[in-house]
């Protein structure tokens, strides 16, 4: 009986110390690794626009989100969160001085700064200027210019046989059709007045060209093109005896002349061939 006993409660303590190793093993926890790829490029969280964001439209945090940007691609002018964009302690909003498409970069030169007035001046470049002209449905394209579009701008001048028309500026830009300044706003309608951005040189020709006569807008491709100077035309330029088309390709008939002499000689439509 002893050694029956002595052999159980061997066997229970080689069981317990099975289990209790096999335990230990399960519990362990084994440290966690990460593989970093040196390639993979750093991000950063840069503020984009949520929503389309009109011009002059205050900036406020439900019209932002933030995305995750390269670091080394960042664009200088950037927000990495709300913070610098919303109002606090009872500030007025910033506005957008640009118009910004759902998903566009937040960057400083398109908001202004708290509180300040937005106008159209904040869309002119360096060392330009904000110029009105009127116009009408036939001189402004029917009313498909909008703000964002480039156009020519033609001068009609005189009376008679001395009309005559000369584009006096080219590739200029609209900033504002009417009352209306924002980009994005594509849809058409007949204007009295439009606002161009001129330099200072070409204002003046502006200035004097709405009193010496009718202004037109052409409005421009999208695509890049060299712009070459271009001649005045006058009515009696483009008013003649004749159409402009060009004649088709003749008829001629080859004529043998004293036996040896070949010649071709032209054929007229409404002439009847002569028969000899």
């Amino acid at each position: 009986m002893r050694m029956r006993s002595l052999m159980v409660t061997m066997v229970g303590i080689a069981l317990a110390g099975a289990s209790v190793y096999a335990s230990r093993e399960l519990l362990q926890v084994q440290p966690a690794t990460a593989s970093i790829d040196p390639n993979e490029p750093r991000l950063v969280s840069v503020v984009v626009a949520g929503q389309d964001i009109p011009f002059g439209s205050t900036i406020e945090a439900y019209k932002l989100t933030t995305i995750q940007w390269p670091v080394d691609a960042v664009p200088p002018g950037t927000y990495e969160d709300f913070s610098k964009l919303s109002p606090q302690g009872g500030q007025e909003p910033r506005r957008a001085k640009r118009a910004m498409a759902q998903g566009e970069l937040v960057l400083t030169n398109k908001v202004s700064e708290f509180g300040e007035k937005v106008t159209i001046v904040q869309t002119l470049g360096k060392n330009t200027r904000a110029m009105a002209i009127n116009v009408n449905a036939q001189t402004s394209v029917g009313g498909f210019v909008t703000p964002g579009d480039t156009v020519d701008i033609l001068l009609t001048q005189g009376r008679g046989a001395s009309l005559r028309a000369v584009t006096i500026l080219q590739n200029i830009r609209i900033i504002g059709v009417d009352q209306k300044a924002d980009e994005q706003n594509e849809q058409a309608a007949v204007a009295k007045t439009v606002t161009v951005e001129v330099t200072p040189e070409q204002g003046q020709k502006l200035a004097l060209a709405q009193k010496a006569g009718t202004l037109s807008l052409s409005l421009r491709t999208l695509d890049a093109v060299v712009d070459e100077p271009l001649e005045s035309i006058r009515l009696s330029d483009i008013i003649r005896e004749k159409s402009p088309t060009e004649e088709g390709p003749k008829r001629t008939v080859t004529v043998r002349r004293a036996g040896t002499n070949i010649q071709k000689v032209e054929v007229q439509e409404n002439e009847d061939r002569e028969t000899n």
